[in-house]
């Protein structure tokens, strides 16, 4: 992992900025994607480059063509070769099943969905021999009718992964990370996500450095693709309805 160079998208804090730190320190560059956070990213490029190695700013909104291809080509005009992309930027939010709307459905989809997909395909033109991890949900096995667009936009990911793994073979590989009970909504405390706990398997909730640790050995394998792992302490394997009546 020395001296390789990542791409982390909405990397500026929660999980991305986890991932970039970990990166960090097993030696990988970083090029820190955000899209309205600067002080966060700044913060987070003085920390990074503290640990010796070289971090690099991109700021872009992920709604379109030319923004993805602006932080592909710039990564690259930066650091002149990438060899990882963890494609982390999402948005959260609460609409339901009965109450979503046509542009609810789109927003999500464009960058929870099509985002990655183009970004990785630009990468993959760059460099057919990198390694793409999608950052997917624990929650994709199960119903979410509370965030009905957000939880449609991470299954098809989740199939877009499968899709560019076989895609993209022998060259490259493409995986997946699926968090389950890690943060606690942004605003809130960890006492808010204590009730949830129960839920799951294992009883308690992870932490940031599960899921990077997760992203580490996807990076560090050469033999595994198209595989998405969970990192919520079992929760997957029981059947989750949110915000249903079942």
């Amino acid at each position: 992992m020395l001296g390789k160079t990542a791409i982390v998208t909405g990397a500026a804090h929660r999980l991305g900025r986890g991932i970039a730190l970990a990166l960090a320190d097993v030696g990988v560059n970083i090029v820190v994607h955000y899209r309205n956070s600067d002080s966060d990213a700044e913060s987070l490029r003085r920390e990074i480059e503290e640990k010796g190695v070289q971090c690099w700013k991109i700021q872009a909104d992920l709604k379109d063509e030319k923004t993805c291809i602006g932080v592909i080509d710039d990564a690259f005009g930066d650091a002149k070769k990438v060899d990882f992309l963890i494609n982390n930027a999402s948005v959260y939010e609460s609409k339901d099943i009965m109450s979503a709307a046509l542009e609810d459905l789109e927003k999500n989809f464009v960058v929870n969905a099509w985002a990655p997909f183009f970004l990785s395909r630009r990468f993959a033109a760059k460099n057919p021999s990198g390694k793409i991890i999608n950052m997917i949900d624990a929650h994709i096995d199960g119903y979410d009718f509370e965030r009905f667009p957000y939880h449609s936009s991470k299954e098809a990911l989740e199939r877009i992964t499968r899709s560019l793994a076989l895609k993209f073979a022998p060259g490259m590989t493409v995986n997946a990370v699926s968090p389950g009970l890690i943060l606690p909504l942004e605003g809130k405390d960890y006492s808010s996500i204590k009730s949830k706990e129960k839920e799951v398997p294992l009883k308690r909730h992870g932490e940031p450095e599960n899921v990077a640790d997760a992203v580490l050995f996807l990076l560090n394998s050469d033999f595994i693709t198209g595989q998405t792992i969970y990192v919520d302490g079992g929760a997957h394997l029981v059947h989750m309805v949110r915000g249903g009546n079942t």
